[in-house]
């Protein structure tokens, strides 16, 4: 059956990079996959009065902020299109529209149709952040999170993060394109952040994947002074792994971000392609 792929492009307030355009189609082709391009453009909606148009022009930067939005979702399509056609990806492409309030659902709901969502993420820009985590959270789909600012190579090396959870289960079972397709699996146990379901879990998990046919190699590490998400991370980066698989927010998002949690953690500095499922 063939693999559906979308990537997801919200042009306001602030727009992801190009490469993150680029990186959705070296995905789908590594996976052999065909990839929708959905780019939501805002729609602002004229509630100005007599005073606002005297004061601010109000309809007029309306109007300047939807075009943007809309130029920003012209060059982000042409950008798939031209690297879809060189990479020769089965391609669709839509314009949504959504007002201000509503851009981060719309992406949700739109990846809701596919067995893949990928998002961009760039540093520092609250807004591309807070779309990730709603696609993560919301559209009950695989969410592949791809830094916004350098290539995404072959993503050989599969890293999961097992805590034996349930959303840890759903994200490797989500995973499996890729797995199928990696040359190495890792399976990354943090053993100091929370009781764990057994001692050996993570070997657990490595038996159960080689009878599939999938060979994993499990190891145990700290995190010490860490936060969870940092280790995992860093751990992952240390070993050479070009993807990262995890549960994403085993608890309400509130509990995490009040708690702390790996979720948190790794969005708030986002190192290699990282694969959420909740």
């Amino acid at each position: 059956m063939q693999l559906l792929t979308s990537v997801l492009l919200p042009t306001y307030p602030d727009p992801p990079g190009s490469k993150v355009a680029s990186n959705a189609v070296a995905v789908a082709n590594q996976l052999g996959a065909t990839l929708d391009a959905a780019v939501i453009n805002v729609d602002i909606p004229d509630v100005s009065n007599a005073l606002s148009s005297l004061l601010l022009d109000l309809p007029a930067k309306i109007r300047e902020a939807n075009a943007a939005s809309r130029n920003r979702g012209k060059a982000l399509l042409e950008t798939v299109a031209a690297e879809a056609a060189r990479c020769k990806v089965t391609l669709t492409s839509q314009e949504l529209k959504a007002q201000p309030a509503f851009m981060r659902e719309t992406a949700a709901r739109e990846g809701r149709y596919f067995d893949l969502c990928m998002v961009g993420w760039t540093r520092n820009i609250e807004s591309i952040r807070a779309t990730a985590e709603e696609v993560v959270f919301s559209s009950g789909r695989p969410t592949l999170i791809v830094p916004g600012d350098e290539d995404v190579g072959a993503l050989d090396h599969v890293v999961i993060a097992w805590d034996g959870s349930r959303v840890a289960a759903r994200a490797v079972a989500d995973a499996r394109p890729f797995l199928e397709r990696a040359s190495t699996i890792s399976i990354i146990t943090v053993t100091d952040e929370k009781a764990l379901p057994r001692e050996d879990t993570g070997d657990r998990l490595a038996h159960g994947l080689a009878a599939r046919g999938l060979r994993a190699r499990s190891e145990s590490i700290h995190a010490g002074d860490n936060e969870i998400g940092a280790a995992l991370e860093d751990h992952a980066i240390r070993i050479n792994g070009s993807l990262l698989v995890m549960g994403g927010w085993s608890h309400s998002r509130l509990r995490d971000f009040v708690l702390g949690g790996a979720t948190e953690g790794i969005l708030a500095d986002l190192r290699l392609p990282v694969l959420m499922s909740h």
